[in-house]
């Protein structure tokens, strides 16, 4: 009898939480349909991008904790997401903040509902929104490389993506206060939502687990420059799904936002050697050339889907000096260990790309003009966005930080890091020399 029960349990469990059957609904547009899974699957590559980026830049005693978390958010962060985050960033809006519980565990969604203002199903919409859940979180590795506990990694990630990322998420894309009637911030496709919102995190986290040993007295150099290009190809390749999909269609405005993509990330590669040629070293580097374009695809997430190419090429350029000036001047001389520069070139190149929004926003390409075509308010606008997203990012993952050191630890002990992560914490070595 108690099998019996437990049976029927769940039995219902399932049946609570399976989508509502629904008829064959008109109006599904199958090459909306298809662009968008393609785009969903692209920015899910986009994190396999990040890891070998990531992984290329650090220490090779270090590259497979590097894998190990960034392929581990793509599976707790699409759990979560079906169970709980997809309606936290888009049931419905409960005082501007956040969502509801509508879509606990994909309850009421079916197969051929058709999400609001599009032609594509709501499922279609929930797993493209996914894959950028799944990489928001993952930037902020870049800030901890190398010191922070697994165990800490999760409870981390899982509480920020509950506690900063739903909330900040619902506030701009899922009818929260910022994209309503009266404020109405410009984010195409995540420059506040993901990358102030993580980079500013980023910041919080190297500066309150502190410094890696050795750090900066002792040269940390990338160990494979190889992977590190291999990652950011693979992030600007994915990055056209990240951008043209957010468009939501096939359309006209997602070819402006593919093409604006590309050509700020061309200006940024090309901005952030010329640079360095010119002044420091006196020579222009790869990993120059590959940040730099990782920092204009940044800059123009924002923008893609409301400015022209030709407004691309001054984001993308702009988006590399700031990512430069960040990188080897103001961190050098602040010293903090942000390991990977992630608040350098997502923290201040996506702030960067929210206000340049504000400036070449063209109503002719996305329906809204920003402060250089007669609309002033929107700069402000985006400013005031940004803010609030920094002023909430900083303090909600400052508790986040300190609720996991005093449930877990935050970082790996001294002889750990001396040995590294690879072998402490996962037995398992990224390399193997043969005799």
């Amino acid at each position: 009898m108690k099998l019996r029960g437990l049976i029927a349990a769940a039995v219902a469990v399932l049946a609570f939480s399976a989508p509502a059957a629904a008829a064959e609904q008109a109006g599904i547009d199958t090459g909306d349909t298809a662009f968008m899974l393609v785009s969903a699957a692209l920015v899910l590559f986009m994190t396999v991008g990040l890891a070998f980026f990531y992984g290329g830049l650090v220490r090779r005693k270090n590259i497979l904790s590097i894998l190990m978390q960034c392929i581990f958010l793509m599976g707790v962060i699409s759990v979560w997401w079906v169970v709980i985050g997809y309606t936290l960033c888009f049931g419905t809006d409960i005082g501007g903040f956040i969502g509801g519980l509508d879509y606990i565990g994909m309850r009421g969604i079916g197969v051929n509902d058709i999400a609001g203002g599009t032609r594509i199903p709501t499922l279609v919409f929930m797993i493209f929104q996914c894959m950028f859940a799944v990489i928001t979180p993952g930037l902020i590795i870049g800030a901890f490389a190398e010191r922070m506990k697994f165990i800490a990694f999760i409870v981390f990630s899982l509480l920020w993506a509950t506690l900063v990322y739903a909330p900040v998420c619902h506030w701009v894309w899922g009818g929260g206060f910022m994209g309503a009637a009266g404020m109405e911030a410009l984010d195409f496709a995540g420059g506040t939502v993901i990358h102030i919102n993580a980079g500013i995190a980023a910041l919080v986290c190297c500066i309150v687990l502190g410094k890696r040993i050795g750090y900066p007295d002792r040269s940390i150099p990338p160990h494979h420059l190889p992977f590190a290009l291999l990652g950011a190809g693979i992030l600007w390749f994915g990055w056209f799904g990240f951008n043209a999909g957010s468009a939501l269609a096939a359309n006209g405005q997602a070819a402006s936002a593919f093409v604006s993509t590309n050509t700020a990330a061309a200006a940024a590669a090309v901005t952030w050697p010329l640079i360095e040629w010119f002044t420091g070293e006196k020579r222009p580097t790869m990993l120059g050339a590959a940040t730099g374009a990782v920092a204009g695809l940044v800059g123009i997430t924002p923008a893609a889907g409301f400015v022209g190419p030709m407004s691309a090429i001054i984001i993308g350029a702009g988006a590399s000096v700031i990512g430069f000036i960040f990188v080897a001047k103001i961190k050098p001389r602040l010293g903090y260990d942000d390991s990977l520069d992630v608040f350098g070139v997502h923290g201040m190149c996506g702030l960067w790309g929210a206000l340049a929004t504000g400036l070449f926003a063209h109503q002719a390409i996305g329906g809204a003009n920003g402060l250089f075509f007669g609309n002033a308010a929107q700069f402000m606008t985006q400013a005031v966005s940004a803010a609030i997203t920094i002023v909430y990012s900083v303090i909600v993952t400052f508790i986040i930080l300190k609720i996991t050191d005093a449930l877990v630890g935050l970082r790996v002990t001294e002889q750990q890091e001396l040995i590294g992560l690879d072998l402490t914490l996962h037995h398992e070595s990224g390399y193997t020399v043969l005799d």
